[in-house]
């Protein structure tokens, strides 16, 4: 069993930055960052292996988000800079139990946080 808290959302202008965390506690191979915007499907952002190994990225979050992985507290970290509207969106921590040749998948991971909101304006 592995539970997921994500905290750090909230409201920024565009341009700002906000560092999202995850506490992950359970045997996890990889976790990841997803967002979903209202009538828009779930969404990749990024994900790594908890041994910090590779990370992977959404088409346009790279350059801008960076995920990384503190073992000592077992948390996973979204890093996002030059935020812009369009991040706007449910932000969720995800688990991945054994490997999946996809990364960014939703459909391949096993556990889930309740989100945390964040919203960019103009």
């Amino acid at each position: 069993q592995v539970h997921l808290e994500e905290s750090g959302g909230g409201s920024v202008q565009a341009g700002g930055s906000l560092r999202l965390s995850c506490a992950v506690s359970g045997p996890t191979y990889r976790a990841a960052w997803f967002r979903q915007a209202p009538g828009k499907e779930r969404e990749g952002v990024a994900a790594i292996h908890m041994s910090n190994g590779p990370t992977y990225y959404g088409v346009s979050m790279e350059g801008r988000f960076t995920i990384s992985h503190e073992k000592g507290k077992n948390t996973v970290y979204l890093e996002m800079n030059s935020l812009k509207p369009e991040d706007t969106a449910m932000y969720y921590c995800a688990a991945q139990l054994s490997y999946s040749a996809y990364a960014l998948k939703a459909a391949d991971y096993q556990y889930w946080g309740q989100g945390t909101q964040v919203t960019v304006s103009s």
